[in-house]
């Protein structure tokens, strides 16, 4: 049989460091992943080829062993191969088609349909794993030739505003080659999780197919500061009426709202709107609060009148109470 290069195979050097074969791995693993290159068998087997060395150039022991192995392979192979731990991390895909950054979690035999466990005749006389012959068990139990295994899950992130975090709102996804429906309900929060049952990988052997998990990251709005289910929004008021009060309307993700503003309103300070904050996620009626932070604008370029006005204001400024920060 045929000695592996694995260094070559990820296109690194035989002094890369972990990050470095973690990166060139990713790099090849979404462009040769099945999902983009359905029906191209040359491709499939480069992916499982590009896995196999990530399989052993990301274990420290792995690689010490395979290292120390060198060129030495004809006289090992002839020696007698060891009995290593075999075993597939296929957790780091990304870039599956339909927009998101879906990635792949499972082994080998549910990603190309079962039949052995995908690794070449050289790893698994080296290292052990389970090969073609035989039937041999995984260590954690499983023969592929005989059980059923759930099929693999797809992961992905997802970008929405707040806007539709606040209202809820759909998402079509297409993931090979299927349009799925997500709902996102009102109250949606950075770092949820929503589960697409029975959308994921095939079953094997008649296993129930795998599932989709979306998470959700929630876009920063310049208007909204967001603190748990309250949420901060800022809005200019002009100075005549942070110190005459009066009434503004403002644009809220509740809709337009009237706001009296007080008499002697100062910058910075907010005034609450009970119940108009974030929904709370699956609680309907309960909301937190709206805090509406005024930012008071100074007039510029001012008439000689209002100039002369603003003089004779502050001559009478020792009679009032001003505040202090």
């Amino acid at each position: 049989m045929d000695y592996k290069d694995y260094y070559k195979i990820l296109g690194v050097s035989k002094s890369a460091s972990q990050d470095e074969i973690k990166k060139a791995y990713r790099k090849l693993a979404v462009k040769y992943h099945p999902d983009k290159n359905k029906g191209d068998k040359q491709a499939e087997e480069r992916f499982k080829e590009i896995g196999e060395a990530y399989e052993v150039l990301k274990d420290p022991d792995k690689r010490k062993k395979y290292d120390q192995l060198g060129t030495n392979w004809k006289q090992y192979q002839h020696a007698g191969a060891g009995n290593g731990a075999g075993g597939f991390d296929f957790s780091q895909f990304g870039g599956a088609p339909g927009g998101g950054s879906f990635y792949y979690e499972g082994d080998i035999g549910d990603m190309f349909g079962g039949g052995g466990n995908g690794f070449s005749d050289f790893f698994n006389a080296f290292f052990g794993g389970i090969g073609s012959m035989g039937g041999s068990r995984m260590s954690n139990g499983f023969n592929p030739r005989s059980a059923s295994q759930k099929g693999s899950d797809y992961k992905a992130e997802m970008e929405i505003s707040l806007a539709e975090a606040y209202s809820g709102t759909t998402r079509i996804l297409t993931v090979n080659g299927q349009k799925l429906r997500a709902t996102i309900k009102p109250g949606a929060y950075e770092g949820q999780e929503l589960r697409i049952k029975g959308k994921g990988g095939q079953g094997y052997n008649g296993g129930t197919p795998g599932d989709i998990y979306i998470k959700l990251k929630i876009v920063p709005d310049s208007n909204y500061e967001l603190q748990g289910n309250d949420l901060i929004y800022k809005v200019n008021v002009d100075l005549y009426t942070a110190i005459l009060g009066g009434k503004i309307e403002v644009n809220t993700l509740a809709g337009k709202l009237s706001l009296n503003v007080p008499k002697g309103s100062q910058p910075g300070s907010k005034l609450r709107l009970k119940g108009k904050g974030m929904p709370v996620f699956n609680k309907p009626g309960s909301s937190g609060d709206l805090y509406v932070q005024l930012n008071v604008n100074i007039p510029r370029n001012l008439s000689e009148e209002e100039i002369n006005l603003f003089k004779k204001l502050k001559g009478l400024g020792s009679k009032h109470t001003y505040c202090r920060n």
